[in-house]
This record gives C-alpha cells, sequence and structure tokens, in this order.
C-alpha cells in the first residue's frame, strides 16, 4: 500500500524496485518525484559544459567520456525519478557502473607519457560492466548494484586519494573538496532511507517550500553530481 502523502500521477503505479522516501506526485501530476527529478540537472548542465570545453581544448577523448557519461547518469536518474518505472530505474543506475569504469580508466591513465590506449585495463571494465549488468537484470536486487557500484567507488577514492598524497600534493585541495562533497551526499541518503517516516511526517507539519529543504536524496543528487564533477577535473 503506498503511504498516504502519494498520489496517483500521470505515470501510473509504480513498478521499480526502488522508491525513495520524497511523496509521489506531491508537487506535479506529471513528475512522480519532484525534487529528486530536478535535483539532477546538477549531473547535467555542468557536465555539459565541461564536455564542450574539454572538445574545444583538444583533450583526450577519455575525459570527453567522462563528463558525458556523468550527463547520462542525470538523463537516467531524471527519467527514473519522474516516473518510477523499472525500466527507467535501470537507465538510472546501470550508467552508474558504466561512469564509474571511465572515471578508473581516467584515473589509472593519468602518468602516461602519450595518447594510447590501455587495451588491457579497457577489456577489464568492460568485461565488468557486462558482468554486473547481467547479473542484475536477472537478480533485480538493489543491494547488489549498489555493492558494485560502491566497489567502483572505494577503487577511485583509494586511487584518488594516493595520487593527492604522492603524485601530486598540490591537488590535495581539489581532490579532498570532491571527496567530502561526495561523502556529504552519502551521508543524507542514508539519513533519508533511515528515518523517511520521521522526515514526511515533519514534512506535513511545514510549508512545501520549506520541507522541500528536507528532501534528503535530492541533496544527495546535489552533492555528488557536483562531487563528481570536481573529481573530473582532478
Amino acid at each position: 500500500m503506498a503511504p498516504v502523502a502519494d498520489r496517483e500521477g500521470y505515470w501510473g503505479p509504480p513498478t521499480s524496485t526502488l522508491e525513495w522516501c520524497e511523496e509521489n506526485y506531491a508537487v506535479s501530476y506529471y513528475i512522480a518525484e519532484f525534487w529528486n527529478t530536478v535535483s539532477n540537472l546538477i549531473f547535467i548542465l555542468p557536465p555539459i559544459y565541461g564536455a564542450i570545453q574539454t572538445y574545444k581544448d583538444g583533450l583526450e577523448k577519455r575525459y570527453l567520456a567522462a563528463y558525458l557519461c556523468l550527463t547520462a547518469v542525470g538523463l537516467g536518474s531524471w527519467c527514473f525519478h519522474m516516473t518510477l518505472k523499472y525500466e527507467m530505474q535501470l537507465l538510472d543506475e546501470l550508467p552508474m557502473i558504466y561512469s564509474c569504469c571511465v572515471f578508473v580508466y581516467c584515473l589509472y591513465e593519468c602518468f602516461k607519457y602519450k595518447n594510447t590506449v590501455n587495451y588491457a585495463l579497457l577489456f577489464l571494465l568492460i568485461t565488468y560492466s557486462v558482468v554486473v549488468s547481467i547479473v542484475y537484470l536477472d537478480l533485480k536486487e538493489p543491494v547488489f548494484h549498489q555493492i558494485m557500484y560502491g566497489t567502483l567507488v572505494s577503487i577511485i577514492v583509494l586511487r584518488s586519494v594516493y595520487i593527492v598524497l604522492w603524485v601530486y600534493p598540490w591537488l590535495r585541495g581539489l581532490g579532498y573538496t570532491s571527496l567530502t562533497v561526495f561523502l556529504m551526499g552519502f551521508f543524507l541518503w542514508n539519513v533519508d532511507n533511515i528515518f523517511c517516516d520521521k522526515l514526511r511526517a515533519l514534512r506535513e507539519k511545514m510549508p512545501p517550500v520549506v520541507g522541500a529543504v528536507t528532501q534528503f536524496h535530492a541533496w544527495w543528487h546535489i552533492l555528488t553530481g557536483l562531487g563528481s564533477y570536481l573529481h573530473i577535473l582532478l
């Protein structure tokens, strides 16, 4: 049974394996989770700008791929939270895996002296992406996706810390800022999941605009989107 605060909307009953704490169709008849949807602009607009600048500056295609993958995550997440349909959920979650694989590739290629392709690493990451996709499509278990995504994020964090500590120490400010912003988002994501009932009850007593501040999954989008963008700059 849907929570009392949820309403019926344009896209019909949710078919996704996950629903978040934001009340469904509370703001718009056409958008299931309004704040969780529009907060994805942080995943879309800055990376598009970064991709344009990367192209203009003639940087390697791996950086262009990183920006475009981040944009794809934002577009997929927009569609997922707007509709709460299972197909759109996959459009959100699978690009999270693919984009992290691109980030890992960029980080492990940052010491090369010429424009080459690391085919061994590329094959490993593509294999990881394909295996995770196939298993997830079969299991339909969000926890599996979260573990596989968390594994990639852990690799990214460890590699980044190594780089800013031992190789490029003048980048520590940017590295630690991107990590801190991302971890703040992860913290709020957990708060949103654990205290959802209390947050919903609190929002019923608050004006809508004020209550929007307590949409912590939307803050997860904003902070992780910003952290990811800063990480590509790193």
